[in-house]
This record gives C-alpha cells, structure tokens and sequence, in this order.
C-alpha cells in the first residue's frame, strides 16, 4: 500500500494553525441566507474558473460567470465546455458529501468525476477509462518534456494503493488537509487519463477534504490560489521527485493555500460580523446590510462620526445622493443617528 513520506516542518504547523483558527471562526459564525449563499456562488464561480483556466481555458472570470448563469458568451467550444463539465463536477462533489454514509472514495469515484470532467471533450471511449498508452508532460513555453508519469500497465495498480491508503485504519490519524494534499499529488504523478488529470486530482482533493469534516461551509476555492501563479504550482508538485519522493515542501505550499485563502474569508466574515452583532442590539431583527453600508458602519467605528466632505473620498465616483440613501436607512434602522440638519451634519453609532 502506498505511503507518503513528508515530515511536519515549522512552515506546515504555522499553516495548519492559521487554517484551524479561521475554520473555527468561519464555522461558527451567525451569516444570514443572503451571505450564506453569496460567498458559496463567489467560491463555486472562482473554482470553476481558475480550475480550468490554469489548463489553459480562455475564458476570463466574468464570462465564466455568465456560462454559469446560463448566459451566451463568446468563446471556444471547447473552453465553454470546460466550464459547465467542472461546475458539474463541484456538484457531484457536494452529492457525495451529502451521502456520505453511502459513498466513499473509490474507483468508481474517480472515473466518475473524470467523465463528467471531459464530457464532450474526449471521445466516449477515453472518458472515465485509464490511459493505455504512454504519456509525457511538456513545458508550454520550452516544449521540453518536464515529467513523464508511470508506464500504462502501471496505473490501476498505483491507483488501487491510493485508494487504499485514503481508507485505510491506520491513516485516519493524518490530517484531513495533509491526506488532501498527499492524495492530490500521488493522483497527479500517476496522471491515470488522457486528458483532465489536475482538474480530477484537485477535485479528488476537495472532496477528501469535504467528506472529513473540512468543506468549512463550501466558502473556499485553492484553485484560485494555484492559479494565481501557476508557474508556483507546478514547481512545488516537481519539488516531490527532486527531493527523491519528499513530500514536505509540497505540502507546505499545498497548506498555505488553504490558510491563505481561509484568512481571505475570515476578513469577510468578520466584517459581515458587525450585521450579527447590530442585529443583537436590535432585539435580533432582520437586517441585511449592503456593502456600502458596512463600510460606513466600519468608517464611524474608526473614526467616531462621517461626514458629508468624507463621502467622495470613502466611495469616490458614487453620488451623494446615493450615499445619503445609504445613510437614511442606517439611520431609520436605529444603526446609525444623525446629529446636525446642514451640510456639516455628522452621522454617529446609534
């Protein structure tokens, strides 16, 4: 059975307790549906798109949104693709995660995510089947061949051991984050399809992470962490066969994604905390604040009064008359009081 070798060095404890702290936080915290529902569309949206634009989809960010809206977009076929068979993906993940008591991670797993991964891409016979022939990695820029996964007649049997090893007893004690990471590069070195292997491993990735507790509300996205530089990404998954099949230095990047973007989240949570905290103070009534609104709530925190001259600086290329509409509903909802009648009135905490 395959076992990983990595050692838990100072930069991978830093990591994992950054991600424990904020997973607690984001975990615990009292979001309305509105929220709830905005920050899984962001992360759903950002994953989709990073996730196969890092394969070279041409797609920006916005336009994958709208695909995922269900709007018309101009674009390849193929990139259009790409971004309907990967949202598929996140929702056959979230499937499994809500069955979890009658799905586990398995082979038919894994083919079944690499079929609706390639879907209309490949031919039929090539979707959710191994590879049979034998294939080499070329840097894009170079075309000079950079990794060169086991032979065919290899992958069954390698992906069967890892298969084992996310199973089995004696590995329940390694860190869900850590066994997600191992998991992602052991699927990748044993690149077992033709075509969509690092969309399937990161997905693979997720769903291990998912189903041992650590979906943390599904508000995350690491693909955009590996998109952002994936030139980062790549170097840290061929750190494994330089340092003769360590692991270590992988997972500490592969940590500090999920603590980087987690401390992304948590910021946001915290923010929005201050709608939990006024809904408190009135006798826990609706209140659903917009953006604008928080930034006013968090520029009188600070500061201890706005003023009309602040609001081309606090919300520049917004009329003021959008901002005094910001400001009468504060004001109507107890949040906020208005203390003056002229120009030189200031708006303080109610």
């Amino acid at each position: 059975m395959y076992q990983p070798k990595f050692t838990i060095s100072y930069a991978i404890l830093r990591h994992m307790g950054v991600i424990e702290a904020c997973k607690e936080v984001i975990d615990s915290a009292p979001l309305l549906p509105f929220y709830e529902k905005q920050f899984r569309s962001d992360a759903l949206v950002r994953t989709v798109h990073h996730g196969t634009h890092i394969e070279g989809n041409a797609l920006s960010l916005s336009q994958a949104k709208q695909v995922l809206e269900g709007q018309e977009v101009v674009g390849r076929d193929r990139d259009i693709q790409e971004v309907i068979n990967y949202r598929k993906v996140m929702e056959y993940v979230e499937k499994v995660k809500s069955e979890k008591s009658k799905v586990t991670i398995d082979e038919e797993a894994i083919k079944t995510i690499h079929r609706i991964t390639v879907e209309k891409i490949l031919s039929q016979e090539k979707c959710g089947e191994y590879r049979k022939t034998q294939v080499v990695i070329k840097n894009n820029t170079t075309k000079e061949v950079s990794f060169r996964p086991p032979p065919a007649e290899h992958v069954e049997a390698q992906i069967t051991d890892l298969i084992a090893f996310i199973s089995a007893k004696q590995n329940q004690d390694i860190h869900p984050v850590l066994k997600s990471g191992v998991v992602h590069y052991e699927f990748v070195r044993i690149h077992p399809f033709v075509d969509g292997n690092g969309r399937v491993a990161r997905a693979l990735s997720t769903l291990l992470l998912f189903l041992e507790g650590y979906d943390i509300r599904k508000f995350f996205s690491l693909e955009e962490y590996f998109d952002k530089n994936a030139n980062d990404y790549y170097r840290a998954l061929q750190s494994v066969k330089k340092k003769k099949g360590n692991l270590t230095n992988w997972l500490e990047y592969f940590t500090q994604g999920l603590a980087i973007e987690l401390s992304k989240i948590k910021e946001k949570i915290e923010r929005i905390s201050v709608d939990a905290k006024l809904r408190e103070k009135l006798g826990g009534k609706p209140l659903m604040l917009t953006d604008r609104q928080l930034a006013i709530i968090e520029y009188i925190q600070e500061t201890g009064y706005l003023q009309n001259q602040a609001f081309e600086t606090l919300f520049p290329m917004v009329s003021e008359d959008t901002v005094l509409n910001e400001l009468g509903s504060l004001v109507e909802a107890g949040v906020i009081k208005k203390q003056g009648v002229t120009k030189g009135a200031r708006y303080v905490m109610g």
